[in-house]
């Protein structure tokens, strides 16, 4: 009788001591990690839309080339 309650009162123990030392904290660690990617994320959205914003469009970008022609040869001089 007292064996059987002593071993109850062991895995009830056993059990609050899993759950609030070990799952409870890992469980907050990982909802708060997952928050702070999250974050992270849409700072980093906002930041490449704000770039996109800030810079001309590639049309304004893309300077025509001049003529090939238009190009000298770099010769040393000795």
């Amino acid at each position: 009788m007292i064996i059987e309650w002593l071993f109850t009162f062991l895995v009830i123990y056993f059990l609050y001591k899993l759950i609030f030392d070990f799952i409870v904290p890992v469980y907050k660690t990982t909802s708060q990690v997952k928050n702070r990617f999250n974050e992270m994320n849409q700072q980093q959205q906002q930041y490449q839309q704000q770039r996109q914003a800030s810079t001309p469009s590639q049309k304004q970008q893309n300077k025509p080339k001049p003529p090939a022609e238009d190009y000298i040869d770099f010769e040393e001089i000795k």
